[in-house]
C-alpha cells in the first residue's frame, strides 16, 4: 500500500494505472475510520482493481464555530486499517497541498445544497463540492463510493456529477449501525453514555416510521410525526425532521416516489445525522 501526501504524485500513479489498464474506486474520507468506512472501501475494491482511500479532514466544510480543531484524528490507525482492507493508495494531503495560500475557485451546487442541513450550515455543501471535484481530479477514479448516512451529500455529488460530465460512477454504500441502531460516526466518539442512549432515538425513530410506512402509512406529517414523538421523547433538540423525493430533496406530502426520511439532531453538543429511504 502506498501512502501520497503529493497532488502530482498521485495522478502520476494513477496514469501508470491507466497505461496497465487497471480501473480505479476512490473512497473520499476525513479519516478516524470505522466500519462504516470500511464497508465502503470493501465495495470500492469490488468495483475495481485499484482502491484509493482519501484521508482529508477538509476545513472548507466547516463553519467557524463548528469542531474542524477538535475532530477527531488518528492517521496510524487509519493507516493499519486501509492495510487490512487491501486499500491500493492513501492519499494523505496536507491543508496547504489541497489549499494553496491564494486559493479562490469553489464549486457550488445552487439547488439541493440549500435544503435540509443546508439551511443550518449554509456553506457546508460547498466546501463539500469543491474537495470532492478536487478528488476527482486528483485521483481520476471510474467510481467513487459514498455512504448513505451522509445522503443528502451522496445526492448532491451525483447531481454535480451529472451537471459538470464528471466521467465517475458513484456508488452509495449502505448505513451501518452499532447493534443498538446507532448509526456509525466518527462524532460517536464526543457522547456521553446518557447521551449515547438518547442518541438511539434517531434510528429507533426512522424505524418506527419505516414499520408505519410498510402497513400502508403514506402521510408525510404523520410519518415525520414518528420521528419527532421519539426525538421529543428523549430529549434531544431537532434540527429537522423532513420527507422529500430521492431525486431532488423536495418536501412530500404523500409518499408516493422514492423518498428520503432525514433526521438531524443535537444530543449535548454533537450534531448527529441519520436517514433512511422510503419507496424504493
Amino acid at each position: 500500500m502506498k501512502i501520497i501526501s503529493n497532488i502530482k504524485e498521485v495522478q502520476e500513479q494513477v496514469r501508470s494505472w491507466r497505461r496497465e489498464r487497471e480501473t480505479v474506486a476512490l473512497v473520499p474520507t476525513m479519516g478516524f475510520l470505522h466500519e462504516g468506512h470500511l464497508s465502503l472501501t470493501r465495495i470500492a475494491c469490488n468495483s475495481a482493481s485499484k482502491t484509493i482511500v482519501s484521508i482529508f479532514v477538509n476545513p472548507t466544510q466547516f463553519s467557524p464555530d463548528e469542531d474542524y480543531e477538535d475532530y477527531p484524528r488518528d492517521f496510524s490507525r487509519d493507516e493499519e486499517l486501509c492495510r487490512r482492507e487491501n486499500v491500493d493508495l492513501v492519499f494523505y494531503p496536507p491543508v496547504e497541498e489541497m489549499y494553496p495560500e491564494d486559493f479562490s475557485t469553489w464549486v457550488e451546487e445552487k439547488d439541493l445544497s440549500g435544503r435540509l442541513c443546508g439551511r443550518s450550515r449554509p456553506h457546508h455543501f460547498s466546501g463539500v463540492t469543491t474537495v470532492v471535484s478536487k478528488l476527482f481530479n486528483i485521483c481520476l477514479p471510474d467510481t467513487a463510493v459514498f455512504g448513505q448516512k451522509d445522503a443528502q451529500q451522496a445526492i448532491i455529488i451525483e447531481r454535480m456529477v451529472r451537471d459538470l460530465n464528471f466521467p465517475v460512477n458513484i456508488m452509495l454504500g449502505p448505513i451501518i449501525r452499532e447493534e443498538d441502531g446507532l448509526a456509525l460516526s466518527s462524532r460517536n466518539i464526543y457522547l456521553t453514555e446518557d447521551q449515547r442512549c438518547r442518541a438511539l432515538s434517531l434510528s429507533r425513530g426512522l424505524n418506527n416510521a419505516a414499520e408505519a410506512f410498510s402497513k400502508g402509512q403514506n402521510d408525510a406529517e404523520k410519518l415525520k410525526g414518528i420521528v419527532l414523538n421519539e426525538l421529543q421523547e428523549a430529549g434531544v433538540s431537532v434540527d429537522y425532521v423532513e420527507l422529500v423525493s430521492r431525486e431532488n430533496l423536495k418536501p412530500l406530502n404523500i409518499v408516493n416516489c422514492p423518498a428520503l426520511l432525514a433526521v438531524a439532531a443535537y444530543v449535548g453538543n454533537t450534531r448527529l445525522i441519520d436517514n433512511c429511504f422510503l419507496n424504493e
